[in-house]
């Protein structure tokens, strides 16, 4: 098909450079808000790396949150074919975030000194988006609720969100359905709660891995443990590189540090699948 008007350049194997207003790229990407989001709080040049990263953390923490609620919401459907795609999506994804840490993974004291008494009491722990990726995981607390009830928006969609199903409770009712014997009382949990490993949920996975082998829902197990070793790597690389750049101090936001993140990192989501592994 041929027109009239062509674009500069179009003679030259250029792509179109004319526009009359925004490019549509900028109209779809919208660079220019990101790019002025950037507002360090110190003359040290090395917070701008520090500054990006986190941002593209929370990017990062946005698409995870999406990815699994399209694959908690085609479970409940019974649309096993789309939850798997989401997943192995936000695996993707996942390291994509834990390899955000590379640009400051092996910040000295010195270095991260140099901009941190900027930050105040700022703290990744505070990050709602963040929040959101923990209850999808079923890694909840009502106290969790508290840091966000100076922001209405985000403390609304929380309050909201923590009663929602976890990915691994639509997992459970899931696999209920497909007539294996998820005890009642996990069926029916607070699921405002942090999920608590259950003996009769292992024994499910240890009869699907044992076989004879249900081959979709073996492939269900393995896309939840890629996830889970996921987020393991995550809080154990957030763990090394906060050891690294301060070694035992208190957190910026109140926090013990070091000693927190230890916590965090020795706990498991999905209990129940690194459990079952050693009675198959």
């Amino acid at each position: 098909m041929s027109s009239d008007f062509a674009h500069p350049g179009e003679a030259e194997g250029l792509p179109a450079l004319d526009f009359a207003a925004t490019t549509p790229y900028e109209d779809y990407v919208h660079a220019t808000v990101l790019s002025n989001l950037q507002e360090p709080l110190s003359d040290d040049p090395g917070e701008m790396a520090f500054l990006v990263t986190t941002q593209v953390m929370e990017l990062w923490f946005i698409l995870l949150v999406h990815e699994w609620k399209v694959a908690r919401d085609a479970l409940a459907a019974d649309d096993l074919t789309t939850a798997m795609a989401a997943m192995a999506r936000s695996t993707v994804s996942h390291q994509a975030l834990n390899d955000s840490w590379k640009p400051i993974a092996n910040l000295t004291p010195v270095q991260f000194n140099a901009y941190r008494t900027a930050l105040g009491e700022a703290s990744g722990f505070q990050s709602a988006n963040y929040r959101r990726v923990e209850f999808l995981l079923g890694d909840k607390s009502a106290s969790l609720l508290q840091p966000h009830r100076g922001a209405p928006a985000a403390h609304a969609q929380l309050v909201a969100e923590i009663a929602e199903p976890s990915l691994y409770d639509e997992v459970l009712r899931y696999l209920s359905r497909r007539g294996y014997d998820v005890p009642a009382e996990v069926l029916a949990r607070d699921l405002s709660a942090r999920y608590e490993a259950s003996a009769g949920v292992e024994q499910v996975w240890r009869e699907i891995y044992a076989g004879p082998q249900d081959d979709q829902l073996v492939r269900l197990g393995e896309a939840l443990t890629d996830i889970g070793e996921l987020v393991w790597r995550w809080r154990s690389d957030h763990l090394l590189a906060t050891r690294r750049a301060m070694g035992a101090k208190p957190g910026s936001g109140g926090s013990p540090g070091v000693a927190w993140l230890e916590k965090r990192a020795a706990r498991s989501v999905f209990p129940e699948l690194w459990t079952a592994r050693s009675y198959v």
